[in-house]
């Protein structure tokens, strides 16, 4: 089993995060805002992940902290979980349709963090949450777990539909690139490393 632990605590923050990548897309959530606890579901259950985020962060002051830190967290626990990343497929990318939106989630596990990230337009706040911190979160991730990611919503309308979309895409995207492939011998790069 392929299973990253990280304990990240801060002075505005405590993050625990552990994630199965064998798993079967079981959640247990709690980040102290209720929209965000949805997408991370969401990236669990159709990433086929089993994912456990508990997060006491600075809600007082707002989301940003704790976003941004499990971001950083969920990342540096899928780079534990992939370990020398022998035999894994490296990219995956997924088109998904949410109604009247469709999201494109493109990545490669390739050690070299880069975010490009067009969301387009999105309402300020979906409940609790700021939208602004989609960006933010991914950021964190891709950069903690050495991925290069690509997220763009091509088109929609309704705000909650452009991140569910973003979040679903991301989970398919990634159950992709961690697949392992018995046909690929050692890391898949011709550098030999990743």
């Amino acid at each position: 089993m392929r299973i990253g632990k990280i304990n990240r605590a801060t002075n505005e923050t405590r993050v625990d995060v552990e994630i199965n990548l064998d798993g079967a897309g079981v959640a247990e959530i709690d980040t102290g805002v209720g929209f965000f606890n949805h997408m991370l579901n969401l990236f669990a259950a159709h990433g086929q992940f089993d994912l456990k985020i508990i997060c006491a962060g600075d809600l007082d002051v707002d989301g940003h902290h704790s976003i941004e830190d499990i971001g950083i967290a969920l990342g540096a626990a899928l780079k534990a979980a992939l370990g020398d990343k022998r035999g894994i497929t490296r990219y995956g990318t997924f088109f998904l349709p949410m109604d009247e939106t469709l999201a494109l989630v493109s990545l490669d596990i390739s050690g070299r963090p880069f975010l490009v990230y067009d969301g387009g337009s999105l309402a300020p706040m979906i409940g609790a949450f700021d939208t602004e911190l989609v960006e933010e979160f991914l950021r964190a991730f891709a950069f903690n777990a050495g991925i290069t990611l690509h997220v763009k919503i091509l088109y929609g309308k309704n705000s909650h539909h452009k991140v569910e979309a973003i979040f679903k895409a991301l989970g398919h995207a990634l159950r992709a690139a961690v697949t392992v492939d018995e046909k690929i011998k050692g890391v898949p790069s011709t550098k030999g490393v990743l």
